[in-house]
């Protein structure tokens, strides 16, 4: 049948089935749509989707790896099981690491208090009250030794989301390493470096954009010859979309901010295929299944295009986005919160059918107070049973020729350059940034979004809907404020009986080379060995760089 006959078994099919049905039994709404306003039609077929438009993506592990970044993908291996962890101290954030890694977690992700992203001591009058509350709290090397201990760092991916203090954590983490007796080279894991996205929105920033990517390019230039494994930055569109944006948006501004990175590193005079390949991405995974797996296989190919026709990238390394994926926590309700465990697994399921690498799936009680040890394992569960039981990991790309998921796929694809475009058009992320044109793009996305919540446009279950009396919760995971005072007294400790004198000529060096434009990278390595604590490092750079404050 050709495209002309099938249109019109289409227009009949309309008119003397469809219109007949309607006259009787409306459907549920009068507009289906996705959180980016992309129109769910009643049927997709082969118009919506052409064979020859499907045929260009060729096949899992090439170019432009629409299907997938590896020929295989999880016939080979599954992704990485990560929960993201850590709370209170470093002593007590290693014993959940050692109890995830006995249930099977195969990488760690480490989770940082509100203090040590922004970069300050726990013993700072500003951190007073958030030591160890939504992270782990990291001081110096000390604390860095302990998290670590009698974990293999050889054996274990570790993932850091860590973003201003970046280049500190990372010189602790290759420290503890030496300690271990693991060589360099030998170190597998990502830090999340991503600092323009800090901007947009989430807002754990130090210094300014330009000298935030001064470093950001130093660590590059540092991993490329000293941590060759290492992923240098994860790009994050996760924070993006908890912040209220749409899946179209997540892409958008993530490849924009990866497309600055890009440009940035050129402009440091790096060769694009000598750090591309250690670029890594992440991205939320929220509740429309069919959305999600679309945005995966869009980002993809975007990427790929980008790297190869703009960057003129030549290695198929540098073309591929590999990417970490985290379960939607703004998704999360504290009402019912046992409902949160279909909401995780059918986004995990929807990460899983995209084609990630690595995968967190967040808790049941999350929305509550930080995962208790039982919530955790349920959510590591959740991946095992996917993998081992679902039966989708057994073939690359299961949803492709739908006709469905490959028109979502284009329109997500057409909509995040449009995005894209407008962004250059302001003259880049920084400028449009600075213009707050992302931050209203999100900001009128996540009001959308709670709008229909409260009309009930939009069903959350258990909040605008099936709704019922609970009991209050119990049994949630708090911490104490003990481990704030065994903290700050910890780190006292640290500076009483370091060799100071070392440390005050390591910082002195440090505020030197940033003066001088060079590589921090090394003079900040050398500076956490003497067990300078990350508040002390921050604010020698805050001294150079000066700190960023929002406009208006």
């Amino acid at each position: 049948m050709n495209r002309d006959d099938f249109k019109s078994r289409m227009d009949q099919w309309q008119e003397g089935t469809v219109d007949k049905l309607l006259s009787k039994r409306p459907e549920r709404k009068e507009k289906f749509q996705t959180t980016s306003m992309n129109e769910m039609k009643r049927v997709f077929t082969a118009l919506d989707a052409p064979e020859e438009s499907v045929m260009e993506d060729g096949l899992p592990g090439g170019y432009p790896f629409t299907r997938g970044v590896q020929p295989t993908m999880y016939r080979g291996r599954f992704w990485t099981m990560r929960q993201y962890a850590g709370f209170g101290t470093a002593e007590l954030t290693n014993e959940r690491y050692k109890y995830l890694l006995d249930q099977g977690q195969t990488g760690l992700s480490v989770a940082f208090d509100l203090p040590t992203q922004i970069g300050y001591d726990s013993d700072h009058e500003l951190a007073e009250g958030e030591v160890g509350k939504v992270g782990v709290a990291v001081d110096s090397l000390r604390d860095l030794e302990i998290l670590f201990d009698g974990i293999p760092m050889d054996k274990v991916s570790t993932s850091m989301t860590i973003n201003s203090p970046a280049a500190v954590l990372l010189s602790m983490y290759m420290a503890v390493a030496e300690k271990q007796g693991v060589s360099p080279e030998k170190l597998r894991g990502t830090i999340q470096n991503d600092l323009l996205k800090e901007y947009i929105a989430r807002g754990t920033y130090i210094f300014p954009p330009t000298p935030s990517l001064k470093v950001i390019t130093d660590i590059m230039a540092f991993c490329k010859e000293k941590i060759p494994s290492w992923n240098t930055v994860s790009i994050s569109g996760y924070h993006i979309r908890e912040a209220g944006s749409s899946a179209v948006q997540e892409v958008a501004f993530t490849l924009a901010n990866g497309i600055t990175y890009v440009e940035a590193a050129l402009d440091a005079g790096l060769d694009v295929d000598e750090f591309a390949g250690r670029l890594s991405f992440f991205f939320n995974c929220h509740n429309n299944l069919i959305e999600e797996v679309s945005k995966f296989r869009a980002a993809r190919r975007m990427w790929a295009k980008i790297m190869k026709e703009r960057f003129k990238a030549k290695d198929p390394r540098s073309m591929m986005l590999r990417f970490h994926t985290q379960t939607a926590g703004c998704s999360l309700t504290a009402q019912q919160p046992d409902n949160n465990i279909v909401r995780v697994t059918i986004q995990a399921m929807a990460a899983v059918l995209g084609g990630t690498q690595s995968l967190h799936t967040n808790s049941r009680d999350e929305a509550l107070c930080l995962p208790t040890q039982d919530s955790v394992r349920i959510a590591l569960r959740t991946q095992q049973i996917i993998a081992n039981e679902s039966g989708v990991a057994d073939t690359c790309d299961p949803l492709a020729g739908s006709y469905c998921v490959e028109a979502l796929t284009d329109e997500i694809e057409t909509k995040a350059l449009e995005y894209i475009a407008k962004i250059e058009d302001l003259g880049g992320v920084v400028k449009a940034i600075e213009a707050g044109y992302i931050q209203k793009e999100i900001a009128d996305s996540a009001y959308r979004y709670q709008k229909d919540i409260e009309t009930a446009d939009e069903i959350v279950v258990g909040v605008n809907k099936f709704t019922m009396e609970e009991a209050p919760p119990t049994n949630l995971l708090r911490v104490d404020q003990a481990v704030e005072d065994y903290q700050k007294e910890k780190t006292i400790k640290v500076r009483a009986e370091r060799d100071q004198a070392a440390t005050d000529k390591a910082l002195a060096s440090l505020e030197k080379v940033a003066t001088d434009g060079a590589n921090v990278m090394p003079p900040i390595y050398e500076a956490v060995k003497t067990y300078a604590t990350l508040g002390e490092i921050c604010d020698t750079l805050r001294g150079v760089y000066g700190e960023y404050s929002e406009a208006g």
